[in-house]
């Protein structure tokens, strides 16, 4: 009988998903959070391993002989060594597309938040400001449309598309820069220099690689439109964080708004924190109830799978 554990539940579910839920064929553990020093001992000689941001090394495979599957409660793998899996022939699972429409929604309500400045205003009306207005109308705060702007979409796979799909109803124009162009693309593809340099609105939907890594830089983001804003929900490294809070307290770019950072908790050195019109949230746009049941239900579905010998969703086949 396959012995299951969950390594760190709190960040799947906040009691608003229940433990059952979570599909076994035996013993099942769960831990509410995993501290690297404990990893090898919360696994002990559990065969399916499932997780979402702890590190899974070599050492750990080493020392966890039993692990026979590790299944991911996300879509992005680059915590776990997936080499080391394979040379052991560990499947690693993780759960794509699961999040498309949360991060998109998330990824317009940052845009919006600089565009329409909706915070901003009721602030402005919670201080008692509107009741003193002179005007019945008060717009202290610049506000712009989206129609006519150009959006420059980074990384084109299910996420990067429904950006492209929302912006198009938003009456803007899109640009589309991609490792790989799809055929037929419907919108121009573009190198990435020529992205930061013509976006209005330039947001990175692309996984954290070599390639990516630190590619939002200080020379691409001197590119930019003084009145351009950059939008990152992908892997916070992809950014160069004291290159964007310079750019941003210069003047350089307008604006950011950020849901991933380098180091998440965030830390107090955080070069971002109090950046100039930089807003950022906790790495929450995938976060919606009806996506971490969807996450849920596709973990089922790969454990289920893979007990049954045909595993899906395979990072490292």
């Amino acid at each position: 009988m396959n012995k299951t554990v969950v390594l760190d539940w709190s960040t799947v579910s906040n009691g608003d998903i229940s433990e059952n839920e979570i599909f076994s064929q035996g013993e099942i553990t769960f831990h509410s959070l995993t501290s690297p020093d404990k990893i090898k001992e919360n696994i002990g000689n559990s065969s399916i391993i499932l997780c979402n941001k702890i590190n899974i090394t070599e050492d750990i495979l080493d020392s966890c002989p039993d692990i026979k599957y590790i299944g991911l409660f996300a879509t992005g793998f680059n915590n776990i060594d997936i080499n080391a899996a394979k040379k052991r022939g560990i499947p690693v699972c993780n759960a794509g597309s699961y999040s498309t429409d949360a991060v998109a929604q998330h990824t317009f309500a940052l845009i919006l938040q600089h565009y329409s400045k909706v915070s901003l205003y009721s602030s402005f009306v919670d201080e008692g400001k509107w009741i003193t207005s002179p005007t019945f109308s008060a717009f202290p705060f610049p506000t712009y449309e989206l129609a006519g702007k150009t959006i420059a979409v980074v990384g084109f796979g299910s996420i990067g598309k429904k950006v492209a799909s929302i912006a198009e109803a938003f009456g803007m124009n899109v640009i589309v820069n991609t490792r790989t162009v799809p055929e037929n693309c419907r919108y121009r593809t573009v190198t990435l220099d020529e992205a930061f340099a013509e976006a209005d609105i330039i947001t990175f939907h692309c996984p954290l690689t070599e390639q990516t890594r630190g590619c939002i830089n200080r020379e691409r983001l001197s590119l930019m439109k003084k009145s351009a804003i950059v939008i990152n929900t992908s892997r916070g490294p992809v950014a160069d964080e004291k290159a964007l809070a310079d750019a941003l307290n210069s003047g350089t770019i307008a604006g950011a708004g950020l849901d991933v950072i380098e180091y998440e908790p965030m830390r107090p050195d955080c070069p971002l924190i109090n950046a100039r019109n930089c807003i950022i949230t906790p790495h929450s746009a995938w976060a919606p109830l009806e996506t971490r049941r969807r996450l849920v239900s596709i973990v089922n579905s790969n454990i289920k799978a893979f007990l049954n010998g045909t595993p899906e969703n395979v990072v490292n086949p």
